[in-house]
């Protein structure tokens, strides 16, 4: 039995620009949008790529920890089986 592999990135850059009144503003949180990403969008996002993997059954999907903080990176393994019969159109 042989296996193959490939690997397939997609990676998201984040920025952001803040204009100079709001650091004078005391109320202003500097890493609020960070924080949005981290515990709205990001989590949506890897939500929505399990879902649509989840639509092919032959396909299955896992995290995988190398280590590496989930703030930075997360991988996610999909795996291929050959003995689950292909979803019929």
């Amino acid at each position: 039995m042989e296996t193959r592999e490939k690997t397939f990135v997609i990676r998201f850059s984040l920025g952001t620009t803040i204009p100079d009144a709001l650091w004078e503003d005391e109320s202003f949180e500097e890493d609020a949008w960070l924080n949005e990403w981290e515990a709205q969008i990001k989590p949506g996002l890897v939500r929505a790529v399990f879902t649509y993997l989840r639509a092919f059954p032959r396909w299955e999907a896992h995290i995988r920890n190398r280590g590496i903080s989930p703030l930075d990176e997360i991988e996610i393994v999909v795996d291929h089986n050959f003995a689950v019969p292909a979803k019929q159109q």
